[in-house]
């Protein structure tokens, strides 16, 4: 069976050396030591997921995830780094990273994250091809919003979430049953990660006036569509 693909960018060579060492028997790892070297062989190459060191020469991690996230919407990117501030790891999901994995970390941690958004990228899904998002169809497979003139294409978390939504409309959600779905945990930066993801989902549809996610103050949210 062929190996997944991994390109992971990281200038510490012992962190690098250590991740890698750990991962080859598992996956098809690619290191690169700089932004630079990584964005290249992202242009060049195909990968399954990407893990993305942060303070890097040439481009940093965040500059790098937005080059990657312009060109690709749906692979999944993991941030690893020693930048543990709340606001480094806000600032990683608004530009769309799927996860945010602050050093030291285990092995078995990273295994762990890494599986789940490759089972997620690669599941077969049963449900219905397409749904109706006000004026838009929603492919979920394919993270895309589309109507006659415009198509805007989401990440894997805002279609997960989406998704989850329009299976759940009008009813109430909770923000732990949502996050123990989503995310697999509920733990307080999970929970930051969730506020980000659904701003950026009203974002999206700010122009729908008949489609509400209405935060309700201490229990979740409610996904609702008004009827035309």
């Amino acid at each position: 069976m062929e190996k997944s693909k991994i390109l992971y960018a990281e200038d510490d060579k012992t962190i690098a050396f250590l991740i890698q060492d750990s991962l080859e028997s598992y996956y098809d790892i690619n290191c690169y030591s700089d932004g630079r070297s990584a964005l290249d062989a992202f242009n060049s190459q195909s990968f399954d997921i990407c893990l993305l060191d942060i303070m890097m020469p040439e481009l940093n991690g965040f500059e790098l995830a937005q080059q990657i996230r312009d060109k690709n919407s749906e692979i999944p990117i993991i941030f690893i780094s020693a930048k543990a501030l709340k606001e480094d790891r806000i600032k990683g999901l608004k530009l769309g990273a799927d996860d945010y994995l602050v050093k030291p970390f285990s092995i078995e941690e990273l295994i762990l994250k890494i599986e789940v958004f490759l089972k997620r990228t690669k599941r077969t899904d049963t449900s219905p091809l397409k749904y109706k998002v006000g004026r838009y169809d929603f492919d979920p497979k394919n993270y895309i919003l589309q109507d006659a003139e415009n198509s805007i294409t989401l990440t894997q978390r805002e279609s997960e979430l989406l998704l989850y939504f329009i299976r759940n409309k009008n009813m109430v959600l909770k923000r732990q049953d949502i996050l123990k779905a989503i995310w697999g945990d509920d733990d307080y930066f999970m929970g930051r990660s969730l506020d980000v993801f659904i701003s950026r989902l009203r974002k999206v549809l700010a122009d729908e006036q008949n489609i509400l996610i209405e935060n309700l103050h201490g229990i979740g949210f409610r996904f609702s569509e008004k009827n035309i």
